[in-house]
């Protein structure tokens, strides 16, 4: 059995049970009996007692409760003096008090459903018991002072551990049904044992070495001394005694009326008092329950009130993330379609061979090149172009250091940092002659060099760069789109975000293995280049460095080659430099323009919507190019950009719209970015990361498409956060 256990408390119907029990049997004409069976106690009442003790109970029924001990604390078993029969069956006692024999009067006792291992050795003290019942308990063994019990006539030991009588039993020549587990005596035997309570008692007798004698001679004498207690013969008694013992009887049955009418008084006081303290009460319920509604009523007012604001709320947030979404879905489906649109095979070809023959243009070197060559001026810009490389690189290390010191050394690590970093640009101004004329003589660097402003000049590579920053945008807004839907508890449009981020993601690992083919292309070309240059050739590499610095803009030889300056103006603006080649190679003005239509546009390759009526609105608006100055230019190129957005989609603030034009290089296409978004701040997301809800989200997750965590998050995770898919690839982005 566990030291400690919590006590049940009693269920309100086992209370008012209890109450009304013991308020009944302090009623006047009450009978002799307190019944508070099935009250679920855990502890009998202290009241109990003290109206036994008072009333001289005969009868104390205390069955199917949960009593752990008979005797409260404060009381006394001496308060059941009066009492002659006790029902204690199904509780959970394990012991009886050991003073238990005080009970003078007591004739039945039933103790069965119980857990007690052992009876007292006062047990035997109970000389007028009749009953005995110890049915279903823990007892192993019985006292010796069972024998004392000269009244006993029922004794029941079944389903209990008892293996052996005590031989005192045959001392109770009253004893008529004794009740045990024959099969699993030692003593008597087994055999013995079921032949019934007049062959136990014979072998009992036998044993103890006395003659057995039947329990019919001994019980009526017992019956009739039951009333007549501590009386030593009643048959030979004076009759002075019997009147002494009458008017005894006669004064205690005046003292308890006199007894019983105060306690009557008293009870009737105190059910006046507790009606005027119930009533009371109830006043003060009543008006606390009326101040309770009142405010209660109240508290649901203001309740509603902010249900419906938040409600409102709800749909003005539901409604942006319907536009953003339909926003975003027009721009994917433009994206594809365009991308689809851009496959050419034949284009690709031309294209091919045109980087070809240009690449070929650029190996050979003339003589007047190799004289005009501008050493220092273009070594100086060698030396900047792989300056500002290696700051660049030089600013990502340190930002990337400061970003891990700052976690645990953030004001000395940055001081630290700032040294090292005013040192290595001390360093660089102070080296910045000795690598000019270093990098007059090292082949190698010259080489470096043209090869980075080959890529940075590369139009094909710049194109590709561009979309793909514009891809990550547009996945940063997605996410951030997510996380908001998620929190708003929309979740009818998941599926279509998924199928966008998925065609997104898809697009920028395309995107970058262009990128990374692109690449190779232009270090093959380098090594072409290489193969084919002469050996003795000096400063070669400084010639094509300087070669590639003083190529025209395509935009410039447009209008050399009699491209209108306005015209390339609008195209310049509308991100569609790659039709200029079109717009020269078929000699198009404004004047014919004016004449044109969009179907005219489509078979000269320009397929864009938007672009188609940009042009074909600035062509109309025109009067004369002679005539126009530089505000009616302004005012052309705006009503141009307003009707391009007017195709694109609606005037309200939406997510930036895409639109993808063919490139001037094969395998590309150009993403145009409509500046119509929401800023940071006003987009329908979260914009910090998703782990540690500080920094802003810097890394893209592939093949998932998520933009949701900082690097340093993302150094520990294996799976994307959103999704809980896979991470195979990770893209850092730079931000200005």
């Amino acid at each position: 059995m566990p030291l400690f256990f919590r006590k049940r408390k009693p269920s309100d119907d086992s209370k008012k049970r209890l109450e009304y029990q013991l308020c009944l049997s302090k009623e006047a004409g009450a009978d002799d009996i307190l019944d508070i069976s099935n009250c679920e106690l855990s502890e009998a009442p202290a009241t109990a007692f003290s109206i036994c003790r008072v009333l001289q109970k005969k009868v104390f029924i205390l069955h199917g409760n949960e009593l752990r001990s008979l005797v409260p604390k404060g009381c006394s078993i001496s308060c059941l003096a009066t009492l002659k029969v006790l029902d204690l069956h199904e509780n959970k006692l394990t012991s009886l008090p050991d003073d238990i024999g005080q009970l003078k009067s007591l004739q039945v006792l039933n103790l069965e459903k119980n857990h007690i291992k052992a009876l007292p050795d006062s047990i035997g003290d109970l000389r007028l018991l009749q009953t005995l019942n110890v049915k279903r308990n823990s007892l192993t063994q019985l006292p010796a002072s069972l024998g004392q019990m000269s009244s006993l006539r029922t004794l029941d030991l079944s389903e209990n551990g008892v293996r052996e009588l005590p031989t005192e039993l045959a001392n109770i020549r009253t004893l008529e049904c004794l009740t045990l587990d024959a099969a699993q005596m030692s003593f008597p035997p087994a055999s013995v044992c079921g032949g019934g309570t007049e062959v136990i008692q014979r072998f009992l007798c036998t044993e103890l070495g006395v003659e057995y004698c039947p329990p019919s001679q001994y019980l009526l004498p017992v019956l009739e001394s039951d009333g007549c207690a501590q009386m030593e013969d009643c048959v030979d008694g004076e009759e002075v005694a019997w009147q002494s013992k009458f008017q005894d009887y006669e004064k205690k049955k005046e003292q308890k009326q006199q007894e019983k009418l105060e306690f009557e008084r008293r009870l009737e006081e105190v059910q006046r008092e507790h009606t005027q303290l119930f009533l009371l009460n109830n006043s003060r319920k009543e008006d606390i329950l009326l101040s309770v509604r009142q405010e209660q009523e109240r508290l649901e007012q203001g309740l509603s009130q902010q249900q419906r604001t938040l409600e409102l709320e709800r749909q003005r947030l539901l409604g942006q993330v319907r536009i953003a979404e339909t926003s975003i879905t027009s721009r994917i489906s433009c994206l594809l379609l365009e991308n689809k649109r851009q496959k050419k095979t034949t284009e690709f070809l031309q294209a091919l061979e045109e980087d070809r023959i240009r690449m070929e243009q650029l190996t050979s070197i003339t003589q007047e090149e190799a004289d005009s060559l501008r050493k220092r001026e273009v070594a100086a810009a060698m030396q900047k172009m792989l300056s500002e490389g290696y700051s660049m690189r030089l600013l990502q290390e340190t930002c990337e250091t400061r970003r891990q010191s700052l976690v645990t050394e953030t004001c000395r690590s940055m001081e630290t940092l700032d040294r090292k970093f005013d040192q290595v640009l001390s360093l660089q101004q102070l080296d910045k002659s000795k690598a000019i004329a270093q990098i007059l003589q090292e082949e190698e660097m010259q080489k470096a060099a043209f090869e980075a402003l080959h890529l940075k000049k590369d139009s094909m590579h710049g194109f590709i760069r561009k979309q793909i920053r514009l891809i990550e945008a547009e996945l940063m807004q997605l996410t951030r789109l997510e996380v908001k839907r998620r929190d708003l508890d929309a979740e009818n449009l998941q599926e279509v975000l998924a199928d966008q981020r998925a065609a997104l993601t898809d697009l920028l690992q395309q995107l970058l293995k262009q990128k990374d083919q692109r690449e190779v292309e232009l270090r093959q070309v380098l090594t072409e280049m290489e193969l084919k240059s002469d050996s003795n050739q000096q400063n070669y590499w400084m010639i094509q460095y300087q070669r590639l610095l003083d190529s025209k803009p395509l935009s410039l030889r447009m209008q050399e080659a009699g491209v209108e300056q306005q015209l390339v103006s609008l195209l310049c603006k509308l991100s569609a430099q790659h039709y200029l080649p079109v717009i020269a190679h078929h000699h198009i003005t404004s004047e014919a323009l004016r004449h044109m239509t969009s179907a005219d546009l489509s078979k000269l390759g320009i397929c864009e919507v938007g672009i188609q009526k940009a042009l074909l609105i600035w062509a109309k608006e025109r009067i004369s190019p002679s005539a126009e100055g530089a505000c009616e230019a302004q005012e052309e190129l705006a009503g141009a950009c307003e009707a391009q957005e007017e195709l694109a989609g609606p005037s309200q603030p939406s997510a930036p719209t895409l639109l993808l034009s063919p490139p001037s290089s094969p395998g590309s296409f150009e993403l145009a970015l409509t500046p119509t978004a929401p800023g940071p701040d006003d987009s329908p997301g979260a914009s910090e990361c998703v782990v540690c809800m500080e920094t802003e989200p810097h890394m893209i997750f592939l093949p998932c498409g998520h933009v949701c965590c900082c690097q340093v998050c993302s150094e520990v995770l294996q799976t994307c956060p959103l999704c809980r898919s896979g991470i195979g690839q990770r893209i850092r982005l730079y931000r200005n």
